[in-house]
């Protein structure tokens, strides 16, 4: 152990493990190799407007993740959320809108939780696609959205 020491020491900030013989062996493999980096990037119970996200649904969990591409210029129309959903914007701007007027534009990294029962629609009012990837905590047959065509959009 005594002797690992004098060598790190002696040969600089390197790791070492007792069978080095010199200071060149030890720094010959003084690459710098990558890390693991872990970010949260969002712990929340409350969806994007604020509001306190329901308890879990009772019975057997079914997790979905989709994908969304959005043409620049694209709206959704309106539409509701039966089960809890979060995403990762990964590319562009999406501007989500709720019923009430409320407005949230997520940027390129950023999570947003989104409402769940309550009316709203998203547009890219951005000049390149919108990249979304959307995690749903649903169950068998439950649908992952409800459309309302009922309510024009703007």
């Amino acid at each position: 152990m005594h002797w690992v020491l004098a060598v790190t020491l002696v040969c600089g900030a390197t790791t070492v493990s007792v069978s080095l013989t010199s200071c060149e062996e030890a720094n010959a493999d003084n690459t710098v190799k990558p890390q693991v980096v872990s970010t949260e990037l969002i712990r929340t119970s409350q969806s994007w407007d604020g509001v306190e996200l329901p308890d879990y649904l009772q019975g057997r969990p079914e997790l979905v993740a989709v994908k969304y591409e959005f043409p620049a210029g694209q709206k959704l129309g309106w539409h509701h959320h039966p089960v809890m959903n979060y995403g990762i914007l990964v590319q562009g701007e999406l501007t989500i809108i709720g019923q009430d007027g409320k407005e949230k534009t997520v940027h390129e990294g950023e999570a947003v939780v989104e409402m769940v029962n309550t009316i709203h629609h998203g547009e890219n009012r951005g000049t390149k696609p919108v990249i979304l990837y959307m995690f749903y905590l649903s169950q068998k047959d439950l649908p992952l959205a409800v459309q309302h065509p009922e309510i024009p959009l703007e």
